[in-house]
């Protein structure tokens, strides 16, 4: 029954990756149309890209629970997880000591989530009077390179735990 949920975290994972690494349409200067348009399915294949690792990450509770028979429960969050299986158990303080590292998959994660779920931050007009400073744009790092590393975090996580759970 867990390995279900294994094959639908992997499914999840996949097309994550297949949106990351959709190519980059080369820009037609001569078109300025297109710009608009690119700019858009880069954003959206950012943000599907996102929310599918979010749900795997989702999903991977889950599948968690399905390993210690918790056959009706669906987690949705660590806590819920750790009510459902103890604190003691080991996917439990693995995954704690990843929520309290600061550049783990998990943390970025949870980055991602609230950067998500809140409308952009409102930027300031630019004039003569305020082009002192220069700002870098606040929240996660949401760049391809980055959201694929931590996909590839979350895909060796779920496949060593469907590997420990499946010796049994």
């Amino acid at each position: 029954m867990a390995s279900q949920w294994y094959s639908l975290v992997s499914q999840k994972l996949f097309l994550a990756r297949t949106l990351l690494e959709t190519p980059k349409q080369p820009t037609d200067t001569g078109n300025p149309v297109h710009t608009p348009a690119q700019k858009l399915q880069r954003e959206a294949a950012t943000q599907g890209s996102i929310e599918l690792l979010l749900r795997a990450r989702r999903l991977l509770l889950i599948m968690i629970a399905r390993f210690y028979q918790k056959r009706s429960e669906e987690p949705s969050s660590l806590a819920e997880l750790a009510n459902l299986i103890g604190e003691q158990a080991t996917e439990t303080s693995e995954l704690r000591a990843l929520e309290q590292e600061a550049g783990s998959w998990w943390n970025h994660l949870d980055q991602l989530e609230t950067a998500q779920s809140r409308p952009p931050a409102a930027r300031k007009t630019v004039s003569a009077e305020n082009i002192i400073a220069v700002s870098a744009e606040v929240g996660p790092d949401r760049s391809a390179q980055v959201l694929m590393k931590t996909l590839n975090a979350v895909k060796q996580f779920a496949d060593n735990l469907e590997e420990q759970h499946g010796e049994w």
